[in-house]
């Protein structure tokens, strides 16, 4: 499984400003503790912008310093990847190491992983250059838009007849008069509920089912393994004007951004700041396998090329992945990092240890971060007009029982707070903007009797929390 970081990408901060400190420092405002983790990719991402500043013959000598981070589930690994990422508008993708096969077998490829990221790049610089043509394009729209309402009449062609060239002459001023008053009420956003017809690209294509091994359906996209034979087809479709402008805007956007320009910089940027987080890295360690389960060590090797550095093809051209910085992330339950094959184990020279979380860290995770938990539901009832509000004692009850379930059950970390605040909350969450109370409080009592029977009921705690 693949996944893509989401949300608006924060603009990155200029590389002197950077430092090690700052860098962790910006991690604590979203991540709780976990100090010798911010600290290893703090320096490894220091020492990717103290390359970039070495002469190129120095430059293309000096390896990525990735990073192998063991702990348990729910201890903040992958939140430290994607904040970091974020932090320096990199170009990231989370994948599982565990979903991946050796060559010769059916299933993803361990190249994939890098087409992957580069479609995320180019996604990622045509939203920045898309900004920066956006002005030249809305004025390129809005004379599109006046086109759809009215019509731009015949080309006027002298007749040497003069009654007639003078009515052609009234015709056009009358014309130019009415899309001057259609003009002014489309930028006072008067017309945006108007229907037009517009010509769209017909993203359909046909597909078909095939079986694949155990018996698993895949769908074949006739357009992604023919697409010259289904670009470029277009279709009338019928839609409200707003819709239409976001449609002509990315239209003009697109025909001002260069695409050989677009796919350079999307490639220089996968090859020089990219980030792989690598999960589930303890699920392929291991150097022997048995029966019909394809060979970890075999994972392994496949991966090892792409880490060591290699050049894969894409469909915008090849991706070195020499300076690519992977992060590879485990649990480490069963194996251990020296299970790796010795190859790959070299190529990740940082290895640190995220400690399991406490009750003391809960409380923190529940109250420090401009993120936290608690904030995120007072913002949601806020919305309809509920004033939620946790008091310490609240607050301490949910870090307590969170704790408490995790010690008996499976420690699943901070995620348990999800699961023992959606029951706290339960009521709440349900009456919503029909609570008689519009100022309700989540205190130690009220917490207690949510999810304290269920919580002292070990059997019980073990489905619903």
């Amino acid at each position: 499984m693949v996944y893509y970081m989401t949300g608006e990408v924060a603009a990155p901060q200029a590389e002197r400003d950077l430092t090690p400190k700052v860098i962790v420092a910006e991690l604590d405002r979203y991540i709780v503790g976990q100090g010798k983790a911010k600290r290893a990719v703090a320096i490894a991402l220091r020492n990717r912008m103290r390359r970039m500043k070495l002469e190129p013959e120095m430059a293309e000598e000096v390896a990525p310093k990735n990073i192998i981070m063991m702990g348990r589930t729910g201890v903040g690994k992958t939140e430290i990847a994607r904040r970091l990422a974020r932090l320096t508008g990199s170009p990231f993708i989370k994948v599982e190491a565990s979903k991946y096969t050796e060559v010769g077998y059916v299933g993803r490829d361990v190249e994939s992983m890098i087409r992957d990221l580069t479609d995320i790049a180019i996604e990622m610089v045509r939203k920045e250059q898309r900004a920066a043509v956006h002005e030249r394009a809305t004025a390129a729209v809005e004379e599109r838009l006046l086109d759809l309402l009215l019509p731009r009449p015949p080309r006027r062609v002298p007749t040497g007849d003069a009654i007639r060239d003078r009515e052609a002459d009234e015709r056009l001023r009358h014309y130019e008069e009415s899309r001057a008053k259609l003009n002014a009420e489309l930028k006072g956003g008067r017309m945006e509920k108007r229907t037009v017809e517009l010509e769209v690209p017909d993203t359909t294509s046909p597909s078909f089912q095939i079986l694949g091994s155990a018996g698993e359906e895949m769908s074949i996209n006739m357009g992604e393994m023919m697409p010259g034979l289904f670009k470029g087809r277009r279709k009338q479709r019928k839609m409200r004007l707003g819709e239409a402008r976001e449609i002509l805007a990315r239209e003009e956007e697109d025909r001002l951004i260069d695409g050989d320009d677009l796919a350079r910089e999307a490639i220089s940027r996968v090859q020089e700041s990219g980030i792989i987080f690598l999960d589930e890295i303890d699920k392929i360690a291991g150097r022997e396998s048995s029966g019909p389960d394809v060979s970890r060590e075999g994972v392994q090797r496949d991966i090892l090329p792409i880490v060591e550095g290699t050049s894969v093809k894409t469909k915008y051209g090849m991706v070195r992945t020499e300076h690519i910085l992977f992060i590879a992330a485990g649990a480490f339950h069963v194996s251990k990092p020296s299970d790796l094959i010795p190859e790959l184990q070299g190529r990740f020279p940082i290895r640190v240890e995220l400690d399991p979380l406490t009750k003391a860290d809960f409380v923190r995770i529940l109250t420090e971060p401009e993120n936290a938990l608690t904030r995120q539901y007072q913002a949601l009832m806020a919305t309809e007009g509920v004033e939620l509000t946790f008091t310490e004692d609240g607050v301490d009850a949910i870090a307590e029982i969170s704790a408490l379930v995790n010690e008996r059950t499976e420690d699943i970390g901070a995620r348990r707070l999800h699961t023992v605040l959606e029951r706290v909350l339960d009521e709440i969450s349900f009456e919503g903007q029909e609570l008689k109370d519009r100022r309700p409080v989540v205190d130690g009592d009220y917490v207690r009797r949510m999810v304290q029977d269920i919580a002292d009921d070990e059997d019980l705690s073990k489905y619903i929390l």
